[in-house]
C-alpha cells in the first residue's frame, strides 16, 4: 500500500526540482530523526565497525551513544553540502546504512553493561530502533516502560514504537494495550497517533480483520488530513493523505462495503480538489471508474469517463492543472471500455517463443497476464523478476503469462530481417532466464487494440476470459498490484 512521490509532485510541473527538494530537505531529515515509519531488515552489529570505519567510543553513556547515532547522517549530509559533494541516492543509502550499523554496534556494547537503569533502557531501545532491529527495540523499550519515574515524553515515544512493532508482528493484544496506554497519557501527538493507527489498520487488513481495520483506517485518514496544514512539506503531506486514503479504500473494498468504498473515493477526490493535488485526484477518480466497472455499474463508469473533461474543468479553475490531469485520463479511455469485457484475441502474430500457438480462447479456465514489452524498454526489465516469480509460483494453479512484443526491424540497434530478429528474441529470453512464453506480433495492432501505447502495459484476464486489470507504465506499487490481482483471480473458481 505504498505510493509514488512522483505522483504527488507532478502537479507542480517541475518534477525533478520537486524531487530534489523532497529528498534533500524532507526525506533525509525525516529518515534521520526518530520516527514511526516502517522499519526494514535488522543490521548485524558485528559488521558495524567496518561500515563506519571502526571509530567507536566505548566510554560513552547510553544517552550520548544515542545522540551520536541520531545526529550521524544529519551531520554527514551537512558535511557533503559544505564540501559541495554531489548528492545522489547511492550516497544517501550508504550514509543511512552507516548510521544503522553504528546504532547496532552501540546497542551491542550496551548489552554487555551491567549497570543500566531507567533512561538507559530508553536510549538502548532507541538504538535498536535506529538499527532497524525491531525485536530488540520492542524488548528493551518494554523494559524501559516498567522502570520508575518515567519521562512522559520518552514513555510516549516508547509506547508508540512498541505499538508499531507489535502491530507489524500481528500481536494485536499488545498493540492495542500500548495504544490505549498512549492515549491515556500525555502528550498525545497527532503524527505519532496517526502512524500507530495506520500501522494497525494495515496489519488488521492483511489479517482480514476488517471491522478493526476500518476503525483504525478511518482514524488514520482523518488524522493525516488534520495534519495537512501543520506540515512543512506539501509533498509529504499529500503523500500521506494518498497513502491513508488508499488504505481505507482498499479495506472497504475488500470488506465488501460498496457504499463506504464509494464515499471514501469521493472524499479523496474532494480532498484533492481542496489541496489542488492532481496525483490524489487521478487516483481517486480513476479508481472510482474502475470500481464502478468492477461492481457491475459500467454504464455509470463510462458516463463519468465520457464527461471527464468538463468535470475536471469544473473541479480545477487552474488551466495548467486541467491539462495535466486530462492528459493522463485521455490514455485511459480505451482501458475503461475494455475492462469487464472479454479480452480481444491477439492478432497478426508472427511467432510464439517457444513454438506453441496459445490463443486466449484456448487459455480459458486460466488466469492470463499479458505483459506488453520491448527489448529497448528499460522499465520493462524491472518487471521480469516479478513475472518470472509469479510464473514459477502459480503456474501449477492455473496462471499463464504471455510476454507480448512486436517486430521492430532491429536487434540491439542493428537493422535485421525478421528471421534474425526472432533469433535475437529467442536468445534474449534465454539470457534473461524468462520461463514464460513470448508472443511476437507482426506490428503494433495488438498494442492499439489493448491501449498499450506506453510500455510496459500489463493486462490481467480472469478464468472466464474477462479483463480485470489494465495499467500502463511503472510505479513503486505496480508489481505488488499485479501480484495481488493475480492471487485474487486465481482464488476465484
Amino acid at each position: 500500500m505504498k505510493h509514488s512521490i512522483l505522483i504527488v509532485c507532478g502537479h507542480q510541473k517541475l518534477v525533478s526540482s520537486c524531487m530534489k527538494s523532497f529528498i534533500l530537505i524532507n526525506l533525509i531529515v525525516l529518515s534521520l530523526a526518530v520516527s514511526f515509519f516502517g522499519q526494514a531488515a535488522r543490521v548485524k552489529p558485528n559488521s558495524a565497525a567496518n561500515e563506519v570505519g571502526g571509530n567507536l567510543n566505548n566510554d560513552l553513556n547510553a544517552e550520548k551513544m544515542y545522540g551520536e547515532v541520531n545526529d550521524y547522517a544529519k551531520k554527514k549530509f551537512a558535511e557533503f553540502n559544505e564540501k559541495k559533494i554531489s548528492f545522489n541516492e547511492t550516497l544517501r543509502l550508504k550514509t543511512l546504512s552507516e548510521q544503522k550499523q553504528l546504532a547496532a554496534k552501540y546497542a551491542a556494547i550496551l548489552a554487555t553493561r551491567q549497570n543500566l537503569a531507567n533512561e538507559d533502557f530508553y536510549y538502548w531501545g532507541m538504538l535498536h530502533w535506529l538499527a532497524e532491529n525491531t525485536d530488540g527495540a520492542e524488548e528493551i523499550l518494554k523494559r524501559f516502560l516498567i522502570t520508575q519515574n518515567l519521562s512522559v515524553e520518552k514513555a510516549q515515544t516508547a509506547r508508540g514504537i512498541v505499538v508499531m512493532v507489535t502491530a507489524k508482528k500481528k500481536n494485536f493484544a499488545d498493540a492495542e494495550k500500548f495504544l490505549a496506554e498512549y492515549l491515556s497519557n500525555a502528550p498525545i501527538k497527532t503524527r505519532e497517533r496517526s502512524e500507530m493507527v495506520n500501522e494497525l489498520a494495515n496489519a488488521y487488513f492483511l489479517a482480514k480483520y476488517y471491522p478493526l481495520a476500518i476503525k483504525h483506517g478511518e482514524d488514520a485518514y482523518q488524522l493525516v488530513k488534520k495534519l495537512f496544514l501543520e506540515q512543512t512539506s506539501r509533498a509529504r503531506a499529500l503523500a500521506e493523505i494518498l497513502d491513508r486514503g488508499k488504505t481505507l479504500y482498499e479495506i472497504y473494498r475488500e470488506s465488501g462495503n460498496q457504499e463506504k468504498t464509494d464515499s471514501t473515493l469521493e472524499d479523496l477526490r474532494q480532498t484533492a480538489i481542496a489541496t489542488e493535488s492532481n496525483g490524489i485526484y487521478y487516483y481517486a477518480l480513476d479508481n472510482q471508474i474502475k470500481y464502478l466497472i468492477e461492481t457491475n455499474r459500467k454504464a455509470k463508469a463510462l458516463n463519468i469517463s465520457e464527461n471527464l473533461k468538463s468535470q475536471i474543468e469544473k473541479d480545477f479553475p487552474n488551466k495548467s492543472l486541467q491539462g495535466e490531469i486530462f492528459s493522463r485520463f485521455r490514455k485511459r479511455d480505451i482501458h475503461y471500455k475494455l475492462m469487464g469485457e472479454t479480452a480481444p484475441e491477439l492478432v497478426e502474430v508472427n511467432s510464439f517463443i517457444p513454438v506453441e500457438n496459445k490463443t486466449l480462447a484456448s487459455l480459458r479456465g486460466k488466469v492470463v497476464v499479458l505483459d506488453f514489452w520491448a527489448t529497448w524498454c528499460g522499465p520493462c526489465y524491472e518487471a521480469f523478476p516479478m513475472l518470472s516469480e509469479l510464473h514459477e509460483t502459480y503456474q501449477k494453479d492455473g496462471l499463464e503469462i504471455l510476454g507480448v512484443t512486436r517486430l521492430y526491424g532491429n536487434a540491439e540497434g542493428v537493422e535485421v530481417d525478421q528471421i534474425a530478429e526472432i533469433a535475437f528474441l529467442q536468445k534474449f529470453k534465454e539470457k534473461q532466464k524468462l520461463p514464460y512464453s513470448f508472443v511476437v506480433s507482426q506490428n503494433n495492432t495488438n498494442q492499439i487494440i489493448y491501449g498499450a501505447g506506453g510500455l510496459p502495459t500489463a493486462i490481467v484476464i480472469d478464468r472466464k476470459g474477462i479483463i480485470r486489470y489494465i495499467e500502463t507504465g511503472t510505479n513503486p506499487t505496480r508489481n505488488d498490484e499485479i501480484q495481488s490481482v493475480v492471487e485474487k483471480l486465481l482464488a476465484e473458481k
